[in-house]
């Protein structure tokens, strides 16, 4: 029982130890709060960074997947590419008309 309240004694005093802090270790405490908040923003944003890499990464195999149908497409009809213009080329290359119609 005494150790009880004991316990209970030392739990009721530790707050108030607390509030008797020296104002280096005030200061201190603001310094360390401060880092944290901002190293949780640093994570919050690398969590974004992460995220938005993922989706860039997804893009770029969709973009790949669609280069390599688009070319099999041609090379299957056997296109008579001499009969196109460069416009026409390089239109098809970049992804602005039809490889094959």
């Amino acid at each position: 029982m005494r150790s009880i309240i004991t316990l209970v004694a030392l739990a009721a005093v530790l707050p108030l130890a607390a509030c008797n802090k020296s104002p280096s270790d005030k200061l201190a405490d603001r310094v360390e709060n401060a880092a944290d908040t901002r190293a949780d923003a640093m994570e919050a944003n690398a969590d974004i960074l992460r995220n938005q890499a993922a989706q860039l990464d997804s893009r770029a195999e969709k973009a790949r997947d669609t280069g390599e149908a688009r070319s099999d497409a041609i090379e299957a009809a056997d296109m008579n590419v001499a009969g196109l213009s460069q416009d026409q080329r390089d239109a098809i290359v970049a992804n602005q008309a039809a490889a094959v119609r």
